[in-house]
């Protein structure tokens, strides 16, 4: 039986970057939105209320905005897959899924890339 996993999850975080393959399209900031479930390798139970054994969500999404806005892109799928190395590099993290909405196509809500990583031993 599966042992249930502490999912720690940032919705919809609005992030101004420079993303797209036309050069035209990258010369415009453009808002991306990232959902991200952060799976901790600490469950819940043994955090104590205690800050400093959790993550800390807000440092997360400062991090994330600033690592998106670092550099122009052309795909969205580079920038998941970068954001999840980010996430699993600076943080106590077993997994990390990041989805990035991009709206660009007018006849469709949204265009989304999914990726999940996890921590390598």
């Amino acid at each position: 039986m599966p042992v249930p996993e502490d999912i720690i999850e940032i919705r919809r975080l609005q992030v101004p970057t420079h993303i797209g393959v036309p050069d035209e399209e990258r010369a415009e900031a453009q808002v991306l939105l990232l959902t991200i479930h952060m799976v901790p390798s600490q469950n819940f139970d043994g955090l104590a209320d205690e800050i400093s054994r959790t993550i800390n969500y807000y440092e997360v999404a400062q991090e994330i905005k600033a690592f998106a806005a670092s550099k122009p892109r052309r795909l969205i799928e580079t920038l998941a897959t970068e954001t999840a190395d980010l996430l699993l590099r600076r943080h106590p993290l077993k997994r990390v899924e990041v989805m990035i909405e991009k709206h660009i196509l007018p006849d469709a809500e949204c265009v989304a890339v999914r990726i999940t990583r996890e921590k390598r031993s």
